[in-house]
């Protein structure tokens, strides 16, 4: 790919940006939206942003990592200000764990597979469910399912090793 098209593929999202960026400096200079019910919108849409410039660039992956964690946590600042239930963080503040691990992951399988992404994203993702079993019934069980999930890897790595050997 030459440089001119190189440019003009990178300066379309920018310039997406750019408009975006006006349309709301002029609606918040004319009282036609206010600050307190709009920040998180910013968040979530500098996260949608930095998705969109992956999808034009696809090499440039590593813009998964801020563009879910600005996506995810802007839907949940969101979330909060419109319906006003703040309270609500004493349950859901695992969602700030969350968002890198699911970043690791979308950059395992969106991206450069070899760099093993998706360990670090395994963790992270773990570790956020973990704190939401103490909020949330439904993974009560999830001790029980990765119990089975560590079994079946520890029967089938066995397994395989047999099957190398014959």
């Amino acid at each position: 790919m030459n440089d001119k098209n190189q440019i003009q593929k990178t300066s379309l999202p920018y310039g997406i940006f750019l408009i975006l960026l006006g349309v709301f400096i002029f609606l918040i200079q004319n009282n036609t939206i206010t600050w307190g019910n709009f920040w998180p919108i910013i968040i979530l849409g500098m996260g949608i942003i930095f998705l969109i410039v992956y999808l034009f660039q696809r090499q440039n992956y590593p813009l998964l990592m801020p563009g879910s964690i600005l996506t995810i946590i802007g839907l949940l600042f969101l979330y909060f200000t419109q319906t006003g239930h703040w309270e609500k963080m004493n349950n859901l503040w695992p969602t700030f764990i969350l968002a890198p691990g699911i970043g690791f992951i979308l950059m395992h399988f969106l991206g450069d597979q070899k760099k093993l992404f998706w360990i670090p994203g395994t963790i992270i993702t773990s570790t956020a469910l973990v704190f939401y079993c103490r909020f949330w019934d439904f993974l009560k069980y999830l001790p029980i399912i990765l119990i089975l999930i560590g079994v079946y890897l520890i029967i089938s790595r066995l397994f395989e090793k047999k099957h190398k050997r014959l």
